[in-house]
């Protein structure tokens, strides 16, 4: 998508601390960080919310989380991290190109 900001991320048109990309997934540090540790996962395809996600998803969606604990491992955060989805304008979404936020290390803020 064209005015899709994490399309533009993804593509290198705005630039970012990625951490991690493959085929399917990019990963790059959060520019407002809520926590030591906090990673955005994003599938490279663009699907807006997590209600869009269709059966032909099931091989990204299954990245996205099974790259999570190595993630994790690789910021130093193997033994505790949250994981955040948020879904449309009232879940508190913002930018609609679905995404993991991936939070940890000392202070991390409770609900």
């Amino acid at each position: 998508m064209s005015d899709c900001l994490f399309c533009k991320i993804i593509a290198g048109e705005i630039p970012s601390v990625c951490l991690y990309q493959d085929d399917a997934i990019y990963v790059f540090k959060d520019i407002a960080p809520k926590a030591e540790v906090h990673l955005l996962v994003v599938p490279k395809q663009h699907i807006a919310t997590l209600n869009e996600l269709k059966l032909l998803d099931e091989t990204v969606i299954a990245r996205l989380m099974l790259q999570l604990p190595e993630l994790a491992a690789a910021q130093g955060i193997p033994q505790g991290y949250r994981t955040i989805i948020n879904c449309g304008k009232e879940g508190g979404q913002v930018v609609f190109h679905l995404h993991i936020h991936l939070l940890g290390g000392k202070n991390l803020p409770g609900f």
